[in-house]
């Protein structure tokens, strides 16, 4: 996928946040840390540093939603990831429970919160940051993403 494609998809994906635009996914994608695991319709931007790997974002375009592409993405990157790291992070706004649910599906636990980190419209939410340790096991107690 081109920057261009990706930032086209992370807006359709994330209505309620600025999305990212392509110059911003060329310098991550330009940095020799940061990977990309793509699927029909979706992508998961990815960086592995010192023995952490952490989910910079992951979307599915909206009209392609809870079909399972959030599921595929998360194993591709997560196994890609155990390679390199013993531990797996991201940051998602509190009151994305789809994100929170497929996450928590991989074992990814809330560690820490940011107070008022994501901005919208009229309030803002604050961010949950989630660890999970890789190799990771897929949970089956909630359904798809």
């Amino acid at each position: 996928m081109t920057p261009e494609t990706l930032a086209k998809l992370h807006d359709a994906a994330f209505s309620k946040d600025r999305a990212w635009s392509a110059d911003e996914f060329r310098a991550l994608l330009d940095s020799p840390y940061c990977h990309l695991s793509t699927a029909q319709n979706g992508f998961a931007l990815w960086r592995a540093i010192a023995g952490e790997a952490e989910l910079l974002t992951i979307a599915t375009h909206p009209d392609h939603q809870r079909q399972g592409i959030g599921t595929e993405l998360m194993q591709q990157w997560m196994r890609t990831a155990q390679d390199s790291a013993g531990t797996a992070f991201l940051e998602v706004a509190a009151d994305n429970a789809p994100a929170t649910r497929l996450y928590a599906q991989f074992g990814f636990e809330v560690v820490a919160r940011r107070a008022g980190y994501y901005k919208r419209d009229d309030h803002k939410v604050e961010a949950l940051i989630m660890r999970a340790p890789l190799p990771f096991t897929v949970s089956q107690k909630s359904p798809g993403d």
